[in-house]
């Protein structure tokens, strides 16, 4: 144990030899002869300690860039879940834009969105979510939520620097006992902390690109007696692939940990992120196949302002119980402004539509992990709380009918659309135990109390124009308010069938509140129904994982079931136009009964290693992510029962290959994306373009570094056969229409470590 006691019982009479280890200290060996009960001996180990004047570490092998979490970490239990860790150190990659494709090529199933080419936002969604800035996650940074609201509107305008990362967590719907009712489950950004053995580093990566691309990230950390921290700067900008795509982003962070006592622990992080975008709008169908890289709209711009603060508390009351408390502060802004009017009309140049939205939101959290026998047998039981509340006002009206990003509203008084205010309360509690039974099984039951209240406060206005005035205006006033509270079960399962080799199975309710961004914003290409209701189900997986080879031969194969009761979706609707008398536009109403299947597959080898020794420099990786997935409407609306589930691509296919070899670092990626509908009436094409089809396309990414001492050189290429392709339609910004995807563009990182 921590005071080095130790005993072994039920020994034969005999002679023994005893040996012990322990870091940082000499190790020790001796023979025991035992021929008595009880015998007694006390061990003095003596500090190992030597003066290097330098210590050159050469990787072996890079497989452990992809694993899956351990039963238990921290105060935390991942037993049985469908789980991924990215480890980023062994990651070549354009880390400099956040690139989703190289970052999450080993997570299977997950569709990725690509809305910009510089990484401001990160859109990735699993089994049929809406990848939209990743709402259908719990999205966190270190263990805390960093989503504008995550009841009301859990959207992720700040995504960490990849550069900044040590590792991304990734757990699927079974995620929603411990964190969050989100169908999708859990995403959580882990960042890196100071070095432990120094008392000073200074990184700096600078990145030069295509398009204007400028990247300079610098960083700071270090251990000085009980401190540790980390903080870093980074600042990013670009003109963009398309017109009227250029950025500028800043992001700042400060990590402090202090250790109190051997046992309390405390730590303080700030977060603060600001870009202002332009955004070039959406094109329709013929237009991008002419030209994908042109805009029609140069007057939308995009701002946001980022701030977090969390506090972290560790204690261990025992060896075998530790706490955990996590409080957190969000104060952040979002200001959209532009021409929002239909894509296959030319801007009006007339004012434009201005909505901003304030979050200030607080939570607190608390976990109590202890470790208790059963049976002889370890058991880990887990509780705790969660309290949040979250605040947001949302105006929209109009703004200047210039091009510059001018936020302000014309009639702030006034306001020519809406002004809601959103006051949400969370309060949960919930409670898991890892039951190992026998040597192989173990079994974790768990249970999840969530009480929500979201409210709303505000008006919305009517209004009928004729030859571009208005000739009616209606305020309505608006408020609402809905209470609800539930129990989630859940269930896992898991038995090894060998040390290194693992089967695993669990079932966990899934539960989302309807957010306020479906009640109350104005758009010319969407109608929302006022009777949206919550939505509902659950996730099973059953699966295979683990390792052979010695470790060089990973994977991790799985099936899924996921059922989605009264999904939120896009239906079509007619509603009278000035221009054309009436049109269809989308309608965000709920579709029905869902039942998503589907295979994910992750498998990764060192080929050369498992041919030629693990002894060998060179390794040699290539990997494959494959998944199938089938999604229909079970009942709900006639006109869908039948449809395909939107947003869900029948196959993907990232497949690669990795190298090592010394001092040099290569990947190359294949992404192969199959055909799949925008929405519920699985239409292939509107007039618009905010639905339709998603056409199959498949893209190459290249990369390679190479390291010496302090330095380390790296290059790429994205896109690389220079293909035309889309991810996304979008109904509002940043379209509304097809948003196209970069074609080809290089980059040149440089680093240096002091």
């Amino acid at each position: 144990d921590e005071t080095g006691a130790f005993r072994f019982e039920n020994l034969a009479f005999g002679t023994y030899t005893l040996q012990i280890f322990l870091q940082n200290y000499n190790s020790h060996t001796q023979e025991i002869e035992l021929n008595t009960s009880k015998k007694q001996l006390e061990i003095l180990l003596t500090p190992l300690s030597s003066e290097l004047q330098m210590v050159e570490i050469s990787a072996k092998g890079e497989l452990n860039t992809f694993r899956h979490l351990r039963g238990v970490e921290g105060t935390a239990i991942y037993a049985a879940k469908k789980s991924e860790v990215i480890n980023l150190d062994g990651i070549v990659a354009n880390l400099a834009t956040n690139n989703a494709r190289e970052v999450y090529r080993s997570v299977a199933g997950l569709n990725v969105w690509e809305s910009d080419g510089a990484g401001l936002q990160l859109a990735i969604g699993a089994r049929g979510l809406d990848p939209n800035r990743t709402s259908n996650f719990n999205t966190r940074q270190n263990g805390f939520d960093i989503s504008a609201d995550a009841l009301g509107y859990p959207e992720s305008y700040y995504t960490p620097p990849t550069q900044a990362l040590q590792r991304i967590e990734i757990v699927r719907g079974a995620a929603s006992l411990q964190y969050g009712t989100q169908f999708g489950g859990l995403l959580n950004f882990k960042l890196k902390e100071g070095t432990p053995d120094k008392a000073f580093e200074f990184i700096t990566e600078n990145t030069l690109g295509s398009f204007g691309l400028l990247n300079s990230f610098n960083s700071i950390g270090g251990t000085k007696g009980k401190f540790n921290y980390y903080g870093f700067y980074q600042r990013k900008q670009g003109d963009g692939w398309r017109e009227n795509s250029n950025f500028e982003q800043n992001t700042a962070y400060l990590d402090v940990h202090y250790d109190i006592t051997k046992k309390l622990k405390v730590g303080l992080e700030l977060t603060h992120m600001n870009y202002l975008a332009q955004q070039a709008g959406g094109l329709v169908d013929f237009e991008f196949r002419d030209n994908p890289r042109q805009s029609k709209r140069a007057r939308n711009w995009f701002d946001v302002d980022w701030k977090l603060a969390a506090l972290h508390i560790d204690y261990e009351l025992s060896k075998n119980t530790q706490l955990n408390f996590r409080n957190f502060v969000l104060d952040a802004r979002r200001k959209a402004l532009g021409e929002l009017g239909a894509i296959n009309r030319p801007d009006p140049m007339r004012e434009r539509d201005l909505v901003v939205g304030d979050y200030e939101n607080f939570g607190s959290e608390g976990r109590l992990i202890h470790r208790y026998k059963i049976a002889g047998r370890i058991t880990n039981f887990l509780m705790g709380y969660r309290y949040y509340r979250g605040f947001t006002r949302n105006k929209q009206g109009d703004a200047s009918d210039g091009s510059d990003p001018d936020f302000r509203f014309l009639n702030p008084e006034n306001l020519e659309k809406s002004n809601y205010e959103f006051p949400s309360r969370n309060v949960a509690f919930f409670a898991e135990n890892l039951f190992n039974i026998g040597e192989r099984w173990t079994l974790t039951p768990g249970i999840r109390y969530e009480f929500i209240r979201t409210a709303s406060e505000g008006f919305y206005k009517r209004r009928i124009f004729s030859g571009g005035e208005v000739i009616f205006e209606e305020t309505i006033p608006d408020a609402r308010e809905n209470e609800r509270q539930f129990l989630l079960f859940g269930l896992g399962t898991g038995y090894r069938l060998t040390e290194d080799i693992e089967t695993y199975a669990n079932i966990s309710q899934n539960y989302r509140a309807i957010n306020f961004s479906d009640l109350a914003v104005v758009n010319p290409n969407l109608i929302i129904d006022s009777l949206l209701q919550d939505e509902s189900g659950y996730n099973a997986d059953i699966g295979i994982r683990g390792t052979a080879a010695q470790g060089l031969f990973r994977f991790d194969v799985s099936a899924f079931y996921l059922r989605y009761n009264n999904r939120i979706g896009l239906a079509d609707l007619t509603v009278p136009d000035p221009i054309q008398v009436e049109k269809v536009v989308a309608y965000r109403t709920n579709i029905g009964n869902a039942r998503i299947l589907g295979l994910e597959a992750y498998v990764e080898a060192d080929i050369w290693k498992i041919l030629k020794g693990s002894e060998q420099e060179l390794s040699i990786r290539p990997y494959v992510n494959f998944s199938l997935l089938k999604g229909n409407y079970l009942s709900g609306r006639s006109e869908f029962v039948g449809n395909d589930v939107e947003l869900i691509p029948p196959i993907s296919l990232k497949t690669g290959i990795a190298a090592n070899y010394r001092k040099w670092q290569a990947n190359y990626l294949f992404t192969y994306v199959r055909l799949h509908f925008s929405d519920a009436t699985n239409a292939t094409l509107v007039a618009n373009a905010t639905r339709g089809l998603i056409p199959t396309y498949f893209v190459s990414d290249i990369s390679a570094s190479y390291s010496v001492g302090r330095f380390r050189v790296q290059a790429g290429m994205n896109n690389l056969f220079d293909r035309a392709y889309f991810t996304r339609r979008a109904t509002g910004y940043p379209g509304p229409g097809i948003i196209s995807a970069e074609g080809r563009g290089g980059y040149l990182t440089v680093r240096v470590r002091i």
